[in-house]
């Protein structure tokens, strides 16, 4: 059986890669993934769409001014066939201090939330989900939301489908209303919860509609999810005056202020008058 007498640690899995302007850079495996992680990273949507970023018109390669010299693939989570997070490590400078950039990247992709306003007896509530919730070790009130699973950019269609999973409301998407829209056009209409460590991007949409108030009753308290799934979902509904000081989920806080200012400045009318089913 064949031996090393080197003493020296296998060379970690690479791959190339060329950009748009022809310098090729390499992308590194970090000690314990294989090449078939390696190559699962690479061909994800997630860094395809990261690389693709980098290097559009306003991506951080387009002035000339930073260098990407080489990329660390640090974590690689499967969900199914498909990756699902991406960890790495890109290596960027400054190319007039030759100072390095802070890069390390938690790759998600897009997610949706869903700010559910439902009006009863003269009153309106916010439809909010608890979760155990373990990267901060707590239950928390959240918006429904949920990450795109697939590559086909469905982002309406699965905020309805994440909606109907976490409370059991069912929502036309004809009756959803984009509340990211609203954003400067410059913004990409897209909004970057943690843009210093994550690439993810986040819509948000906008359900108004009247319930009798048996409705209201059903929903508080709910639980939803798939236990063996490791999910378990309780619904809560919040009078919407209260609602700000009922959450610390950026999305809920995010989604209420581009609501509160999408009326002032004339982009939604104060009422929606269409009716809601669960």
């Amino acid at each position: 059986m064949a031996s090393s007498h080197s003493g020296l640690p296998p060379a970690p899995p690479t791959h190339t890669i060329t950009l748009a302007g022809g310098k090729s850079i390499q992308i590194i495996a970090a000690p314990g993934l294989s090449h078939a992680d390696l190559r699962n990273a690479v061909d994800s949507a997630l860094f395809q769409n990261w690389l693709k970023s980098v290097q559009s018109e306003t991506g951080l390669l387009a002035s000339g001014e930073m260098s990407l010299r080489q990329v660390i693939v640090q974590g690689v989570d499967m969900f199914g066939r498909g990756v699902g997070f991406l960890k790495f490590k890109a290596d960027v400078f400054d190319k007039k201090t030759g100072v390095k950039i802070p890069g390390i990247v938690f790759a998600r992709g897009q997610s949706v939330g869903v700010l559910i306003i439902l009006e009863s007896g003269g009153e309106e509530y916010v439809v909010l989900t608890e979760q155990v919730r373990v990267p901060i070790g707590r239950f928390i009130l959240e918006l429904p939301a949920g990450v795109l699973d697939d590559d086909r950019g469905d982002v309406v269609g699965t905020a309805v489908r994440e909606v109907e999973e976490e409370t059991g409301i069912h929502l036309k998407i004809e009756d959803m209303v984009n509340l990211t829209s609203f954003l400067d056009p410059k913004t990409g209409c897209k909004i970057f919860p943690s843009p210093g460590g994550s690439d993810e991007e986040l819509s948000l949409f906008l359900y108004r509609g009247f319930v009798e108030e048996e409705i209201i009753s059903s929903l508080q308290g709910k639980e939803m999810g798939l236990r063996d799934h490791g999910e378990l979902i309780r619904v809560h509904v919040v009078p919407y005056d209260n609602f700000w000081r009922s959450t610390a989920d950026a999305k809920a806080l995010t989604a209420i202020a581009l609501y509160e200012m999408a009326k002032r400045d004339g982009f939604l009318s104060v009422r929606n008058p269409q009716d809601s089913s669960t």
